[in-house]
């Protein structure tokens, strides 16, 4: 793995960069090969407290952690046991496939049973309610609007101007987000 670690509002010291190295390195130990990956690490500091954002691309899907402590280092390791939640999740999944599609057998490493978490409970993965509606056309300001006029954390849209479908979102810090496709 290639560490690029950045910090925003923070200096990475020497010590800080070798912590974050160290414990998010632990997770190539769940791969039967060396990942030849980048592992983007952004470190930040905001109203006293440290959040860590951890992005790992690997061929299929994109492991992505953040957290946030008043002490950096316990957000770091906080992060790294997240990571390895989702690890773990995605393995059974590919585990799963693997009796479909032996090709996949490469990709993780058969040490550990993975059909079971960490907690001894399955996955279970079952979608409990469908819903259809109709995409009205607007933009994201008045999707925003809509969204908190429901009461709800996002909102589908289609955008007036590119006719795509978009999505606006509550981030944790209050602020809005808008996912728009390529």
């Amino acid at each position: 793995m290639k560490f690029n670690i950045r910090g925003e509002n923070i200096h990475v010291t020497a010590a800080l960069r070798e912590y974050v190295e160290k414990k998010v390195g632990r997770l190539e130990k769940y791969f039967d090969t060396p990942q030849p990956t980048d592992v983007h690490v952004t470190l930040r500091v905001l109203r006293g407290e440290g959040t860590i954002e951890v992005t790992i691309p690997l061929t299929g899907v994109i492991i992505r952690a953040e957290e946030t402590h008043e002490d950096m280092y316990a957000a770091i390791d906080l992060v790294v046991e997240k990571l390895e939640r989702q690890i773990r999740k995605h393995k059974t999944k590919l585990m799963r496939k693997i009796r479909i599609e032996p090709n996949n057998r490469a990709l993780v490493r058969d040490a550990a049973p993975v059909a079971v978490l960490a907690d001894d409970e399955e996955i279970d993965i079952s979608i409990v309610r469908n819903k259809r509606f109709d995409l009205k056309p607007m933009d994201a300001e008045e999707a925003v609007l809509q969204m908190d006029m429901l009461g709800h954390s996002f909102f589908v849209f289609q955008n007036s101007e590119t006719n795509d479908v978009n999505v606006v979102y509550r981030r944790n810090d209050g602020r809005y987000g808008l996912i728009e496709p390529k």
